[in-house]
């Protein structure tokens, strides 16, 4: 299969980490919040019954963000420099599709090479002196379905595949997208039933062969 445009998730998929999850533990509300992450993730409760909750709780500030932002960026997942150094060499047009929040993910796809309009995910907003305010409440990305919209959005009668760790990522099919599961960093048994391909190498150049 040879797609045109390819779309990655971030979190488990980019990197290792689950940044809400990262900024929870920051303020000592990790277990809790991994325990609703994984829950939407795992498509046991939807997303938008978790998103508000989360981050009404961690409220993160500027200094928050700045600090995940950079820990996207050192806990990488290996081989993604490689997958997206190819994919741009070969002209493909690649995106970052994320229920993760933007402002933390813009540095990481900078560093990828990726443009900021080619970064979909939820907008976080500050008060001037840096603390939390709310974030982009309207985001298709902070609901169930999201990615559906977002893959609708770009498909446009080109051919898409996205790939990624969780339910919500297996969302994109119902758009025509064809959809890749990454379990190389989390194993989910849900997106490995509903995958077209699932891949359980630990590093993402394995999907290369399914893309290219």
């Amino acid at each position: 299969m040879n797609f045109d445009i390819i779309c990655f998730d971030c979190d488990s998929t980019l990197s290792k980490i689950e940044g809400i999850d990262e900024l929870a533990r920051r303020v000592g509300l990790g277990d809790e919040m991994s325990k609703l992450t994984n829950a939407a993730m795992n498509g046991l409760v939807p997303l938008e019954a978790v998103y508000e909750q989360r981050l009404s709780l961690i409220r993160p500030d500027q200094a928050s963000i700045n600090w995940v932002a950079d820990l996207y960026i050192a806990e990488i997942v290996d081989g993604v420099k490689d997958v997206f150094e190819t994919l741009l060499a070969q002209g493909k047009e690649v995106h970052i599709i994320s229920g993760g929040l933007r402002q933390a993910i813009l540095p990481l796809a900078a560093y990828l090479n990726i443009p900021e309009s080619r970064v979909h995910a939820v907008n976080v907003y500050f008060n001037a002196d840096g603390s939390y305010q709310t974030y982009q409440l309207d985001s298709p990305l902070a609901r169930t379905g999201g990615k559906a919209d977002i893959v609708s959005s770009l498909k446009n009668q080109q051919s898409l595949v996205v790939v990624g760790d969780g339910k919500t990522d297996m969302e994109a099919k119902q758009a025509g997208a064809f959809v890749i599961g990454f379990g190389g960093v989390v194993d989910r048994a849900i997106v490995r039933e509903l995958a077209d391909i699932y891949i359980t190498n630990p590093s993402l150049t394995a999907v290369l062969e399914h893309i290219l």
